[in-house]
């Protein structure tokens, strides 16, 4: 029978997340690299060979609420650490599969869009040259590609992801608290930045919640038993 929740871990649950974490290690990191270089290699290559006209994403009164803030640039590229951590949880190489098949649809259906809809995000209304992180960024990430954002639709992708594996692992609804604050800071970032715009990430929450949803009603559907 399962437990109930509690706000603290569970006595136990470190060496659970331990234990999880060092399953199938070389399978995870090899799997991750190969993943995160796929991804990127066919991202880039859309962002440098995107159609005309381009459609230029408006903002609206979200965005106006949001002050730039370039030190959000640090929350911005911790997505990329944060997308490791539902599948180095994972214990059975099924779970893996099932993981990196809800990656590879979510990319999909948003490179579908970029080649059928080319966008781009309005003139920033700050000077990059003054803030040499988030210029960086930009030279690195031209706003193209923005709509949706899979910035932020892998965020809201993960943040279900990992909670079901810290719940599995006992680590308390503080835990996560934590878990949905950093996702939300991550979606946040992508506006505070101006990477995005709220029309971008809306989109992008609407891609990574219904993606999350097909993949945790099939792996619901799978006794753990027989997951592998």
């Amino acid at each position: 029978m399962e437990q109930p929740p509690t706000i603290l871990p569970r006595p136990g649950w470190l060496g659970n997340m331990g234990s999880r974490f060092v399953a199938l290690l070389p399978l995870k990191m090899a799997g991750t690299a190969a993943a995160m270089a796929a991804f990127f290699a066919a991202y880039f290559w859309l962002l440098r060979h995107s159609r005309s006209p381009v459609t230029t994403v408006p903002r609206i009164f979200v965005d106006r609420m949001i002050s730039f803030r370039p030190a959000a640039v640090g929350l911005y590229v911790s997505l990329w650490v944060y997308v490791t951590l539902p599948p180095s949880l994972m214990t059975a190489a099924g779970d893996l599969r099932r993981y990196l098949a809800a990656g590879i649809i979510m990319s999909l259906l948003g490179f579908a869009v970029f080649v059928l809809w080319p966008t781009t995000i309005p003139t920033p209304d700050f000077n990059p040259a003054m803030y040499p992180s988030v210029s960086y960024l930009k030279t690195v990430d031209a706003s193209g590609n923005a709509f949706p954002s899979l910035h932020v639709a892998f965020a809201v992708l993960t943040v279900f992801c990992l909670g079901k594996a810290l719940h599995e692992s006992g680590a308390g609804m503080a835990l996560g608290v934590l878990n949905w604050i950093w996702c939300l800071g991550i979606i946040y970032s992508t506006m505070a930045i101006r990477q995005h715009v709220a029309l971008d990430a809306i989109s992008g929450a609407v891609l990574g919640g219904l993606v999350a949803f097909a993949y945790m009603r099939l792996l619901c559907r799978r006794p753990a038993d027989v997951r592998a």
